[in-house]
C-alpha cells in the first residue's frame, strides 16, 4: 500500500479465536443443531440466539482464562450460558437440562469447528520468512488443541496463553511474554487480530503494531490509525501488508 511508513517486523503474533480458528462460525452452526434438537429454543431465529450466546460468553467468561481452573469450573460456566439462553427464550430451564444442553452444543462444536479461510495459508507463508507466535485467550488444553487441528503445531514457534501466564489481553502483561518469547522489542513485532480492545488496542499499549482483522465489517470504535483487513486472501497482498508498517490512509484492505 502506497505511504506506508515502518520497518519489515522479524515476527509476527496472531490471536487464536476468530483470527486463525473460526469460533463464531462454528459457535453459530452448532447452536444451529441445538435449536433444531430443541422446539422450545427455536422461538429464536438463529441469528439473535447466536448472538445472545456471545453477548453471555463475553459477560461470564471475561477472567476464566487467567488461571488454571479446574475442568468442571468451564462446565458450569458453559451451562450457565444455556439457562440464560433458554430465559431469553422464556422457558425455565432446569440445571439438568442446560448440562445436557451444554453437552449436545459442546458435540457440534467440536464436529464442526474449522479454520477460518485462508488463515492457515498465510500462517505457513509468513513462517518461511520469519517466526511466527500466537497470543490468545483461554485454556491452555483449549487452545493447544485448536493448534493441534488447524495442523500449525510445527510452524507456530510461540504459543502465549493466557491461562499460563496469569494475565488476558489487552493486559501489556501477556504481549510482554509474547515479547520475551521471541526476543524482541515491540517495534519488530506485528500483532493480527479480531478484537479491537483486546488485540488492536492491547497491542498498541505494549507498543506491538496491530493489524485489525475485520472480517465482519464491524464499525471502527475508536480513531485509532491502524491497518485493517476483512480477509486474509489474497494471501500475498496480505504479507505484502504485515511487512510493510501501518499505512497513512484508513489502511483498509479487502
Amino acid at each position: 500500500m502506497a505511504g506506508s511508513v515502518g520497518r519489515e517486523p522479524s515476527v509476527v503474533f496472531f490471536d487464536m479465536d476468530d483470527t486463525l480458528f473460526d469460533h463464531s462460525l462454528t459457535c453459530r452452526a452448532a447452536l444451529g443443531e441445538v435449536r433444531r434438537a430443541e422446539p422450545r429454543l427455536a422461538v429464536l431465529s438463529l441469528d439473535r440466539l447466536w448472538q445472545t450466546y456471545l453477548d453471555h460468553l463475553g459477560a461470564a467468561d471475561l477472567t476464566l482464562g487467567t488461571v488454571g481452573h479446574p475442568p468442571s469450573v468451564y462446565a458450569a460456566a458453559r451451562a450457565a450460558r444455556f439457562r440464560a439462553l433458554a430465559a431469553d427464550a422464556g422457558w425455565s430451564c432446569s440445571p439438568a437440562e442446560a448440562r445436557e444442553l451444554s453437552t449436545a452444543y459442546r458435540t457440534h462444536y467440536q464436529r464442526l469447528r474449522r479454520a477460518v479461510p485462508g488463515a492457515v495459508e498465510l500462517v505457513r507463508r509468513v513462517a518461511r520468512s520469519r517466526p511466527v507466535g500466537v497470543v490468545t485467550n483461554n485454556q491452555v488444553a483449549e487452545q493447544v488443541d485448536k493448534v493441534e487441528f488447524l495442523g500449525l503445531s510445527t510452524t507456530i514457534d510461540f504459543l502465549i496463553i493466557s491461562e499460563a501466564v496469569g494475565a488476558e489481553k489487552p493486559d501489556p502483561a501477556i504481549f510482554r511474554a509474547a515479547l520475551a518469547a521471541a526476543r524482541a522489542r515491540p517495534r519488530e513485532a506485528v500483532m493480527v487480530g479480531d478484537s479491537w480492545t483486546n488485540d488492536v488496542l492491547g497491542a498498541r499499549r505494549a507498543g506491538i503494531r496491530p493489524v485489525w482483522f475485520n472480517r465482519f465489517r464491524k464499525p471502527r470504535p475508536t480513531r485509532h490509525q491502524v491497518a485493517e483487513v476483512a480477509s486474509f486472501r489474497p494471501l500475498a497482498r496480505i504479507e505484502r501488508l504485515l511487512r510493510r508498517g501501518t499505512p497513512r490512509g484508513p489502511g483498509r484492505a479487502p
